[in-house]
């Protein structure tokens, strides 16, 4: 009896052994892509851009989503509070999914879910649902982005991943520089809608990228379970403190309603440390804050935050309403910002590896508050010449202290880690945010209540004018005139002199406030050590 044809490669057919050799051949091919770590670098980069676009293009979008969808005030604020409720809640539950079910996986679920939702929010029919919409985003950009940290670490030898990282920091810093330009121009010549079908085309790439060349990573250790607990407590305490600060401006910070929701966060909070110390694999483990440098890198990282966030959201108000600046102006007179935030993070990364993280951030921090101090000079009709330095100086701080805290929160985490303490790290930025935001608005506005009737009488106003126009303290934390006051001819224009010097005033204020918050972090920078493990950098944080 013949016995059948060898079908190994040795005897295959021609054409068998050439579809082998194509197939080996492709095979390493796609090993050698996923070998070299500057391609996934690409890949990370790309998801972040996007999430830096949709960031910036949504203030911009913002007031014609208003007039086309008839939102209230309200409604328009929860289009961006929504988004930042489900990233700042979720973040380190991202990290631990990536640590756990795969970094890769993780990421690319939160790059197609990511572009998902872009594309929804521009097909909603009313407020409701881009409101759903954007809560969504929130989700899966916290799947995303503390997922491209660990990434890069698993692939960058340690000599290598700082200057990866300034790169990539720059990378982010240009989706940010160019996300109100390219927002304005879409938003007055298409539709608000397209500022977010931007993101589709973005995603496809990154994602393309991402499944070609993106090395799987994840925590290999033996019986690893999740933490349902420490889930519940950690994401319901993130959210009463982050709802309870965000509310906080129209509730007033004394109300019961504020003061609920915050006291709620602290129980919450409390219970979440009690019940991870009792479990075997807690998500997030206690012991990374045994470390002196990961406690303090992330109380720098939100102090740094809530002083740059807080501020640049009233300077934006100060360009708009007080100058008269167009959105597209506007964004084209923070590119010094963003320009030195991009030229800087490659610089940040040298000196992070020469020198270990405290001095970059106490440089970064320091150079921060002179800026903010600095400012207090600006007035109503201050020249954009006496401003633009304040803003290199700006984005000379974000660079240092966004590139260097990673070595000081990620670099003294363990490997197997990594994901965790990259949600740890964004989790910091986003508080840091949402905080400096609410308590920085809560002084200016204070102050603007404080000196608007005297500020209008002293313009020039009758006390009864200036009486009215002091009831519209709302319209005036945001740089604009009082509306409905009766005045017409010289009295309007001293109503409009008295309410920009009243917000003057509170800008101040809150300059000072943001400026003294960053001296102190820059004092306490030394106290931050070096990775424990030599030469062990770390990538920067997820923008």
């Amino acid at each position: 009896m013949t016995s059948p044809p060898s079908t190994t490669a040795a005897h295959r057919p021609d054409g068998a052994r050439k579809n082998a050799g194509a197939q080996a051949s492709g095979g390493g091919r796609l090993e050698r892509l996923r070998a070299n770590p500057w391609l996934t670098l690409v890949s990370v980069a790309l998801g972040v851009i996007m999430v830096g676009l949709d960031g910036t293009v949504v203030s911009i979008a913002n007031p014609f989503i208003a007039r086309d969808l008839d939102a209230s005030l309200q409604s328009l604020q929860w289009v961006t509070n929504a988004y930042l409720l489900a990233l700042a809640v979720l973040l380190i539950v991202g990290g631990k999914l990536g640590d756990r079910f795969g970094r890769k996986k993780v990421f690319l679920v939160g790059i197609a879910g990511f572009a998902v939702t872009s594309l929804l929010v521009g097909l909603s029919g009313s407020i409701g649902e881009v409101i759903v919409w954007r809560a969504l985003q929130g989700v899966f950009g916290a799947l995303l982005m503390p997922n491209t940290l660990a990434l890069l670490r698993s692939v960058f030898p340690a000599e290598k991943l700082n200057s990866a990282i300034g790169i990539w920091g720059a990378s982010s810093a240009i989706s940010i520089a160019a996300g109100p330009i390219i927002g304005g121009l879409l938003v007055e010549n298409v539709s608000w809608e397209s500022v977010f079908y931007l993101n589709i085309p973005v995603g496809v790439v990154a994602l393309v990228v991402g499944l070609a060349v993106v090395r799987e990573s994840r925590n290999e250790e033996p019986g690893q379970r999740f933490d349902p607990l420490g889930l519940l407590l950690l994401s319901g305490g993130l959210f009463a403190l982050v709802y309870g600060v965000v509310k906080a401006q129209s509730w007033g910070w004394g109300s019961v309603n504020t003061l609920g929701f915050l006291g709620g966060a602290v129980v919450l909070l409390v219970l979440f440390v009690l019940a991870e110390l009792r479990v075997a694999q807690p998500l997030l483990p206690m012991s990374l804050f045994r470390d002196r440098s990961v406690t303090l890198g992330s109380i720098l990282v939100l102090v740094n935050f809530f002083a740059m966030f807080g501020v640049l959201f009233f300077l934006t108000l100060y360009l708009q309403n007080v100058h008269g600046y167009s959105a597209v102006d506007t964004g084209l007179r923070l590119l010094p910002l963003t320009a030195v935030f991009m030229v800087g993070s490659p610089v940040a990364a040298s000196l992070t590896t020469r020198f270990g993280p405290r001095v970059p951030i106490g440089v970064g921090m320091f150079v921060l508050s002179l800026a903010l101090f600095w400012m207090t000079t600006l007035g109503t009709h201050t020249s954009y010449l006496r401003l633009w330095p304040s803003l290199l100086a700006i984005g000379v701080g974000i660079a240092f202290v966004s590139v260097a805290s990673a070595e000081a929160i990620v670099g003294n985490a363990p490997l197997e880690l990594s994901g965790v303490a990259g949600g740890l790290q964004s989790t910091a930025m986003q508080l840091g945010g949402a905080i400096g935001t609410s308590v920085l608005g809560s002084v200016l506005a204070a102050r603007v209540e404080g000196v608007l009737f005297d500020r209008t009488v002293s313009a020039g106003a009758p006390p009864e004018i200036a009486a009215r126009a002091a009831q519209g303290t709302e319209e005036v934390v945001q740089g604009l005139v009082p509306t409905s006051t009766g005045a017409s001819g010289q009295v309007a224009d001293a109503v409009a002199a008295g309410a920009h010097a009243a917000f003057m005033s509170g800008l101040h204020v809150a300059l000072l406030v943001g400026a003294t918050v960053a001296l102190l972090g820059a004092l306490a920078a030394p106290l931050i050590r070096t990775s424990g493990r030599p030469g062990d950098a770390v990538p920067a944080f997820a923008a």
